[in-house]
């Protein structure tokens, strides 16, 4: 579990982030959502240590980021998997050698423990045979899948997910929570996601945080989030849903003109 309390971030003088106080589970797929410029972005990177907050806490199982040695941050950093946005992988290393990396950073294991781990990962999401594949010579998705494979091979208590879904059709976009939802729940792993996507949040919404200006703003699961009396979340869920089911149908009938004719 990840406890994070009176959290203030600034930049320049300018408040980002106003006194946040947020709790992520560990077992379920804990979502943080918002718009563009609301704050999301700085919360996740001050959880993963890339920013440093002003004030606050921000405690691993009751341990405190904020107040940890560079010796104990390496030390955390060993139990965190991240699946960046853009995937992330190493272009020149095949897809084995990629989900090794982790391994050989971190780890004193001989190479045919660090490649028999990878292996089982690999399997995990679905990619056995393809770990002699460059990255260049899959898919987005199976990318997608490459890089949740190398964030789960440490076997992480934490995974971050920026955006995991971007540039993913919808089809693959389902396959991909599925499975990360799956991990969440198989291995006890406390699961954070920034996400703006409202497929993703009320496919495997197990607990929402809602960031508006910098605020905490609404709490909740996916059950609960279309009855809201949260006017700001309102504007994002619907505004959001209406966008994608737009672009659903442009893709399946062409343009909405065209279609109309």
């Amino acid at each position: 579990m990840i406890e994070v309390k009176a959290l203030t971030k600034s930049f320049d003088g300018r408040t980002v982030l106003h006194g946040v106080d947020a709790t992520f589970y560990s077992g379920k797929t804990n979502l943080i959502i918002g718009q563009s410029g609301s704050g999301k972005t700085v919360l996740m990177k001050s959880l993963v240590g890339l920013l440093r907050p002003e004030k606050g806490e921000i405690l691993f199982d009751g341990r405190n980021l904020l107040c940890m040695k560079d010796s104990e941050i390496k030390e955390l950093r060993k139990e965190i998997g991240m699946l960046f946005q853009g995937s992330a992988l190493f272009d020149s290393e095949t897809v084995l050698g990629n989900v090794m990396f982790p391994l050989m950073m971190f780890t004193s294991q001989s190479r045919a423990e660090m490649r028999e781990r990878a292996m089982f990962c690999l399997e995990r999401v679905g990619l056995k045979g393809a770990e002699s594949k460059y990255p260049a010579e899959i898919s987005g998705g199976m990318q997608k899948r490459v890089a949740i494979a190398r964030a789960i091979a440490l076997n992480p208590r934490y995974l971050f997910c920026d955006e995991p879904n971007s540039g993913l059709d919808p089809k693959t976009s389902i396959l991909i929570d599925e499975l990360l939802s799956d991990i969440t729940h198989e291995y006890g792993i406390t699961t954070v996601i920034n996400t703006h996507d409202m497929n993703s949040v009320l496919g495997i919404g197990e607990n929402i945080i809602f960031i508006n200006k910098g605020h905490r703003e609404w709490v909740g699961d996916m059950s609960q989030i279309y009855n809201t009396a949260n006017d700001a979340l309102n504007d994002f869920v619907f505004a959001t849903r209406l966008f994608q089911q737009v672009r659903r149908y442009v893709a399946k009938h062409g343009t909405i003109e065209n279609d109309a004719k």
